[in-house]
């Protein structure tokens, strides 16, 4: 029903209760009566982190668990969408693997320099995409410059795309737990956006999720091309 009501119109947002995930999505990605587009459904967080200086975007740590290059193309796309949404005009993306180096044994370094080409190409549009980088480069310049790496921006990024949902959950519940951050997440890429929460998050999180869901539907009632 909840569906149903967003595919007419009649509501801009869907929140999960007490369904279970699996429940929720099966009902949303149905290729007849659920909510999907032409964009792969993705999650995005953004995080909240004392540590840093900025708001900071993370996909996909909750829906694919191992996406292809093409699945990772529009999780950039809609992690970047989002990011203009609150405000972020010329995103930088540091797409992560275990080295900044391409190595076909590490199939992540492989699809992370061919994003950084699909970005050149406009393939990816709206944002700078650089990859791969290991964490340490991504996240500080100094560690770039004493391994000897030019990035494409000598500023932190403000999008991280991961390899795969395994690495992107643990490091984002290293930000909240280890690193006191708050976050808020949503789920893109269908035709209304859906605040996916866990029983662990904060009252915090839940509320910013909500806030971050309606900004993202006002954007699509807006008439905004986040979908393409």
């Amino acid at each position: 029903m909840s569906t149903k009501l967003c595919r007419e119109g009649r509501a801009s947002l869907l929140m999960k209760g007490s369904l279970r995930t699996d429940v929720l999505m099966a009902a949303v990605v149905d290729r007849v009566a659920g909510l999907r587009t032409n964009r792969r459904t993705s999650h995005a967080f953004v995080l909240d982190l004392p540590s840093y200086s900025k708001p900071l975007l993370m996909a996909d740590c909750v829906v694919n668990i191992a996406p292809s290059l093409m699945d990772k193309r529009d999780i950039a796309q809609s992690a970047i969408d989002l990011a203009h949404i609150i405000g972020v005009r010329q995103p930088y993306v540091g797409v992560l693997s275990a080295v900044e180096t391409v190595n076909p044994a590490i199939p992540g370094t492989v699809d992370a320099a061919a994003l950084s080409k699909m970005a050149q190409r406009g393939q990816i549009t709206g944002a700078l995409v650089d990859g791969p980088l290991a964490f340490d480069v991504a996240i500080s310049f100094e560690a770039a410059q004493i391994k000897g790496l030019a990035t494409l921006s000598s500023e932190r990024p403000d999008i991280l795309v991961v390899p795969n949902l395994e690495a992107g959950n643990l490091l984002y519940k290293q930000f909240i737990y280890l690193g006191k951050g708050e976050c808020a997440g949503i789920v893109l890429g269908t035709a209304a956006p859906i605040i996916l929460t866990s029983r662990a998050d904060s009252g915090k999180s839940r509320v910013a999720s909500c806030a971050l869901a309606a900004l993202y539907a006002d954007a699509m009632r807006g008439g905004s091309n986040i979908l393409q």
